[in-house]
């Protein structure tokens, strides 16, 4: 083989060998590669970031308003549930606390508790740094309820709500049906009912003529208003209305069809005393 060509032959293969074309490719697949991973090291970054400020975050359910006064309802509702069983006794904020297992509440909330929310509540009552329930009416037993019925009957105030008897008398249903017909039950038209004292003195006989004379005076068309006014008058009071009140709407007042008064601008204010009022005529000269 001829000489010459075997040295070309080589020095291709030199050129071949030194050219940079897989260092190249390396160097891509490389910088590729690099850049497939910081997408990654970016995901970890903004998570571990987003982990942060929800954790570091100023929305705290245990500290939010809701939560507190979640807490408050669920200490009376207990208070409520104790004094109705027949537990009456008062009770200190750690006792209530470690009773309705809110004992992870911080001290902020504890000092609210004590200083705010229990003192300022119309449903608890504060002797002496304890708290108890306080109902409407503090019934002890079923003697002290029909004693309410009866002062209201001769007060004219008419009934107790079942509801009221049952927050403030301890086992209120084993009193009420202990009492038997010595109450009466009306159920008003919105479900809720009242318990009236039976006064059976007032159970006689009419006379069958009276009776017709009662019947004869018609009042339909009279307005509940004035027959009140009437009896008034007479010396004897009606019985209050315990049902519930109805709430007039309010007319607005109309204003005048009057005509409305223009405002002008005034000018030449410095000329105030020497110019002349000429609206209601000429001036007649003295």
């Amino acid at each position: 083989m001829d000489p010459a060509l075997l040295r070309e032959r080589e020095l291709f293969k030199k050129r071949a060998l030194s050219t940079p074309t897989v260092e190249k490719r390396q160097a891509a697949s490389d910088s590729g590669s690099h850049k497939k991973k910081k997408p990654k090291v970016d995901k970890e970054s903004s998570s571990s970031s987003k982990l942060s400020s929800e954790s570091n975050g100023s929305f705290n359910i245990k500290t939010s308003s809701g939560y507190k006064f979640g807490c408050l309802a669920k200490i009376v509702n207990y208070m409520k549930t104790r004094h109705q069983n027949g537990d009456t006794h008062f009770l200190t904020l750690d006792e209530i606390l470690d009773e309705t297992k809110l004992l992870d509440i911080s001290m902020k909330q504890k000092q609210w508790l004590m200083n705010e929310a229990l003192v300022s509540n119309p449903k608890i009552e504060v002797r002496d740094g304890t708290y108890g329930f306080k109902p409407k009416y503090n019934l002890k037993d079923k003697k002290a309820l029909l004693r309410l019925l009866d002062k209201h009957d001769q007060l004219g105030l008419g009934g107790v709500l079942l509801e009221d008897v049952e927050e403030g008398l301890p086992n209120s249903a084993k009193a009420i049906k202990a009492l038997g017909d010595q109450i009466i039950f009306v159920t008003r038209p919105d479900k809720k009912k009242i318990l009236f004292y039976n006064d059976k003195h007032c159970q006689f006989a009419v006379d069958e003529e009276f009776q017709k004379l009662w019947r004869s005076v018609p009042v339909d068309s009279i307005d509940e208003d004035k027959i009140e006014e009437y009896l008034k008058k007479q010396g004897i009071s009606s019985m209050q209305e315990t049902g519930p009140k109805k709430v007039l709407p309010i007319q607005k007042r109309k204003k005048p069809a009057g005509q409305r008064k223009r405002n002008f601008k005034t000018h030449n204010n410095h000329l105030a005393g020497l110019l002349e009022d000429y609206s209601d005529g000429v001036p007649v000269k003295k």
